[in-house]
């Protein structure tokens, strides 16, 4: 159920903390471009690279790569994006304002019953399967769907709108500027599909095997909204996992499963998560299903699983005169011979980086009533799993002198190379455990003067808020345990 409050809420945590900041912002911000700041940029750098070993150091038979952004404009010719990568857009023609349709219709139907909502939402994805804009306008205007900005319903015609951004490729201008033409990468994997053969072959992967790579992706989205979720530059995570032709629903069915136990294992709730399979198939897919997380804005996607059939490699040998056959040598139990040559079918695994923080940070976010009858008190506490939150450990010396702080930094030294951990010694520890609360830290230790005598420190337990007294020297284990996921 959309909350649009806490989603408003997020957005000024997560400014106010340090996770997320508008681009640009001194100069009235970039839309749909955000700047992670010192605490987001941690979390996320913790989620790759979870997922990142969650890939590949955890499966045999699956690599990285890190392919360019840059790429020779004939892989989009190939791959389809060059004709085929568009949004069907429609424009207010009193507000000038220029909407993706399934948003507007997303949009509108949040205000009406569950029935009738659900109805209309039915009806948008049979008319966007048919690819029928005469249909998706006559719903709108038969609805009464307003501009959210200007209030009216004064519509153009349905059309197609391409999301790639395309630049000039080199300092000499040509006569021709389409001579010079390459696009900014809308997603990662062309990547890995035109390195199929290197990585095979240098390798000497046997497959089935999959190649997992992470990096920046360019969309030229009209209707960027709900913070983080929707941006013009974001980070993918994704897997392309060859496998032989006939078994891709084996495997397909293996992903989402493996995939669904990857979420989960980072603290969420299975209830806040549920599968989409795909009505309307991409022109590269027979399969396709989302993981969609329940957002402050409803149900959401934040990862895909699609069997992307042989359409890739079949296209870029076609485009390139390069063949991307893989020579098969076990024997095929119905003919008694080798599979022998063929172009592999593949299984991706696509999931947003910026998508997974933002879900990870509305999970986390929660304000909890600690009023007694003396006084109101509301604890603002991000709820992160340990092992991915940004600071695992804040240590505090409860005063500036009798050697606290020396004793305190001595600790910082131990953990440190460890894992990140955080100093401070201004303010009231009540304060200073508040601050490390917003911020998602599970452990906070105070150094008090019977850490001088008996070299015990009380340790403090975010989501509890328990505290309890421990050797110093046993501290940085109470956290690695707490952290270790492998």
């Amino acid at each position: 159920m959309a909350n649009e409050n806490k989603l408003q809420d997020l957005i000024g945590h997560c400014k106010e903390y340090g996770f997320v900041f508008q681009s640009s912002e001194i100069y009235d911000g970039l839309g749909a471009v955000y700047d992670y700041g010192q605490y987001g940029v941690e979390l996320k750098r913790n989620i790759r690279d979870y997922w990142w070993r969650s890939m590949t150091q955890m499966h045999d038979n699956i690599v990285g790569i890190d392919a360019a952004i840059f790429m020779h404009p004939t892989v989009w010719k190939a791959s389809g994006h060059v004709d085929n990568f568009s949004d069907p857009m429609i424009d207010n023609k009193d507000s000038k304002k220029r909407y993706r349709v399934d948003h507007l219709i997303e949009g509108f139907v949040e205000n009406l019953d569950k029935e009738k909502g659900e109805a209309i939402i039915n009806q948008m994805e049979a008319l966007l399967a048919a690819d029928d804009f005469v249909g998706l306008k006559n719903l709108i205007d038969d609805n009464a769907m307003k501009c959210p900005i200007g209030g009216t319903c004064n519509w153009t015609d349905v059309r197609q709108f391409n999301l790639m951004f395309a630049t000039e490729f080199g300092a000499i201008a040509a006569d021709n500027p389409d001579d010079n033409k390459v696009y900014l990468r809308p997603e990662t994997a062309q990547g890995i599909f035109v390195n199929f053969l290197n990585v095979q072959k240098s390798g000497r992967m046997k497959i089935p095997f999959g190649i997992a790579q992470t990096g920046k992706a360019f969309r030229n989205e009209i209707v960027a909204r709900g913070f983080i979720f929707r941006m013009r530059e974001f980070e993918q995570m994704e897997m392309q996992f060859f496998v032989r032709p006939g078994t891709q629903k084996q495997w397909y069915d293996y992903w989402k499963e493996e995939r669904m136990k990857w979420h989960l294992s980072l603290g969420i709730s299975a209830d806040h998560y549920k599968f989409h399979d795909h009505i309307k198939l991409a022109h590269y897919a027979d399969m396709a299903s989302d993981i969609e997380y329940d957002f402050p804005m409803g149900f959401k996607e934040v990862e895909g699983i699609h069997s992307r059939t042989n359409f890739d490699l079949t296209q870029h040998q076609e485009f390139s005169k390069k063949k991307m056959q893989y020579f098969d040598a076990d024997i095929d139990p119905e003919t008694g011979k080798a599979f022998g040559n063929y172009i592999p079918y593949v299984v991706e695994t696509s999931i947003g980086l910026d998508r997974t923080v933002m879900m990870l940070l509305s999970e986390a976010y929660q304000i909890e009533d600690l009023s007694t009858e003396e006084r109101k008190d509301d604890r603002v506490v991000l709820k992160f799993a340990p092992f991915l939150a940004p600071i695992k450990l804040a240590v505090f010396p409860l005063t500036k002198k009798d050697g606290l702080p020396d004793l305190a930094k001595k600790l910082m030294d131990e953990c440190r190379p460890m894992f990140k951990c955080f100093y401070e010694e201004k303010d009231a520890i009540g304060k200073r455990y508040r601050r490390q609360d917003a911020i998602g830290t599970p452990f906070c230790v105070t150094i008090d003067h019977q850490s001088l005598e008996d070299k015990t420190v009380t340790i403090r337990h975010r989501d509890s808020m328990l505290q309890e007294r421990v050797p110093m020297s046993e501290v940085k284990n109470i956290v690695m345990k707490s952290i270790s996921v492998f």
